[in-house]
């Protein structure tokens, strides 16, 4: 049994006083990870909900190049070994 290293990236979200920290090892898909940043943070993914009230959130992450992308853009492995950072944005 051999365990995957730790990969911690912050994750910060629009209108919250705090930062919190991630290990992106512990998911093994996006529907895993935006399922936990959902109940991390207490709201729901607009795409998933269809809000047309203003509530709803986008999931973006930084690359290694520093440019911002949407969460699901690239395949999951890529996405584990690019991302330096998380927002969640209104």
């Amino acid at each position: 049994f051999q365990s995957k290293p730790t990969i911690l990236v912050k994750v910060s979200m629009d209108g919250a006083p705090y930062l919190r920290k991630i290990d992106l090892n512990l998911y093994k898909c996006y529907i895993e990870l935006l399922n936990a940043l959902e109940d991390m943070f207490n709201f729901k993914i607009g795409k998933e909900t269809g809000n047309k009230d203003g509530t709803e959130y986008e999931t973006t992450y930084e690359d290694k190049d520093g440019d911002w992308m949407l969460v699901g853009d690239v395949p999951w492995e890529m996405f584990t070994t690019s991302c330096k950072r998380l927002r969640i944005i209104k």
